[in-house]
């Protein structure tokens, strides 16, 4: 698994966000080919596997995501984007939530499956980044 599905998973907020939400005009993510109905299916089932794990852990299934990125390597940290104070103590909060080899291992298989449907960026907004 890579660094796509943290900040796949930042931004759709532990699961609020799935195939019948709309999205009001001016936001970002009515462009972006991730957001489409399509890739919200699509890519919906390591999404459940993070929400099991975070019911049973009590916590989001952000906190287990980035949860599983620091328990990647010990020089690995992730930087979740966000501009509210309450996510940012809640993406802290993942610090304190170790992730047993099993959980790594359910997550990483849900991970193997999955084909990631839509881009991260519009075609346009990727060139930009000069990637």
């Amino acid at each position: 698994m890579s660094g796509w599905w943290i900040r796949w998973e930042n931004r759709r907020r532990a699961g609020k966000i799935d195939e019948t939400t709309t999205f009001a005009e001016g936001d970002i993510r009515k462009i972006l080919p991730r957001y489409t109905e399509e890739a919200r299916v699509a890519n919906k089932a390591l999404l459940e596997v993070l929400q099991q794990l975070a019911a049973s852990r009590q916590a989001t299934p952000a906190q287990i995501a980035l949860a599983w990125v620091l328990a990647q390597k010990p020089c690995i940290v992730p930087i979740p984007g966000t501009t509210k104070r309450h996510r940012l103590t809640e993406n802290n909060g993942a610090a304190a939530i170790p992730l047993s080899a099993g959980e790594r291992t359910a997550i990483e298989a849900a991970a193997a499956h999955l084909k990631v449907v839509g881009s991260r960026y519009t075609e346009q907004m990727e060139r930009s980044t000069g990637l």
